[in-house]
């Protein structure tokens, strides 16, 4: 690949695939007082010394007073706290004001229910292209059983929701997929007597029970991995879980499977209202790159969707 060939904007959204935690990174500026922003940079660097590392744009408001400090501390962010992530995310004048936090060891802010948290003196700056890397001394942490926030391809990833919602054993499910084929041949829609569809069964696992989406996915001859969670709602008194995610070979399919390209979907033969509607914000989401996760029913609901991160 040349440089004058490289693409940034597609390098950014390969880099989305990888799935980050949510982390507020805080420092105490040399006139007292507090300064943070919301990061998914963040990894574990050495445990002998204990080492942890974030990485800060140069462009960014933070870069001087971060490529300076002598202190700093990292927050993991419970899902509970996309607010907090949202707040030091903004331009807000007074952040610290909106939120509940406390200092630890070094005297920066950590944030009060956080999945946890590092307690850091700064160990050494990096200049990395537009990037500085921080890495910090961790000299004190903490750690909870709460659920970390996730982040993936300019959405919130909610890890429990899925799992809250497969465990309603008690009522009746529908369990489905949005799936790509990962070589870009499209969509897959399943050719019914009544139409177009989705793959779903009435639970996730096991493959062997025919009547499952592995199952299912499998009498189908699709080889898949499901991602994320896309849209829990319920409809008819029965509760609606779909994930998305990929046909991860080349296969021959059943003969009913179609790979449809997103921009040339049927809709007219797509004729459960709700299937449509989901897929039609799956395409907008798609395209924009940025997902989230509907929770609600065939007639109301909300989308946890992009909020912005450093």
């Amino acid at each position: 690949m040349t440089e004058s060939s490289f693409d940034v904007v597609e390098f950014r959204r390969a880099l989305g695939a990888f799935v980050t935690g949510v982390t507020v990174v805080t420092t105490i500026q040399p006139d007292g007082s507090p300064r943070g922003f919301t990061a998914n940079s963040f990894t574990s660097v050495s445990l002998d010394p204990a080492l942890i590392l974030v990485c800060i744009a140069r462009t960014a408001s933070s870069h001087p007073v971060f490529s300076q400090t002598q202190r700093f501390a990292v927050s993991v962010l419970a899902e509970d706290q996309r607010s907090v992530s949202g707040v030091f995310a903004s331009k807000s004048a007074d952040k610290f004001a909106q939120v509940a936090w406390h200092a630890r060891r070094t005297g920066s802010p950590v944030m009060d229910g956080a999945a946890a948290s590092f307690d850091c003196e700064t160990h050494q700056v990096v200049d990395a292209g537009d990037h500085i890397i921080l890495i910090g001394r961790v000299v004190d942490f903490t750690h909870s059983s709460a659920t970390p926030l996730g982040y993936c391809r300019g959405a919130y990833v909610d890890f429990s929701l899925s799992q809250d919602a497969l465990a309603a054993t008690d009522q009746r499910a529908q369990v489905g997929a949005i799936l790509e084929h990962a070589e870009g041949r499209g969509l897959v829609l399943i050719r019914t007597p009544n139409g177009l569809t989705l793959p779903t069964g009435t639970r996730l696992e096991p493959q062997s029970d025919a009547a499952s989406l592995r199952g299912v996915l499998g009498g189908l001859q699709l080889n898949a991995n499901l991602d994320f969670l896309f849209a829990v709602f319920e409809a008819k008194g029965v509760t609606h879980i779909y994930y998305r995610g990929r046909v991860v070979d080349d296969a021959p399919a059943a003969p009913n499977v179609q790979y449809v390209p997103l921009d040339a979907i049927p809709w007219d033969e797509i004729r459960d209202p709700a299937v449509q509607s989901m897929l039609r914000r799956y395409v907008k989401e798609r395209t924009e790159d940025a997902f989230g996760i509907y929770v609600g029913d065939v007639e109301k609901g909300t989308v946890q969707s992009l909020v912005g991160s450093t």
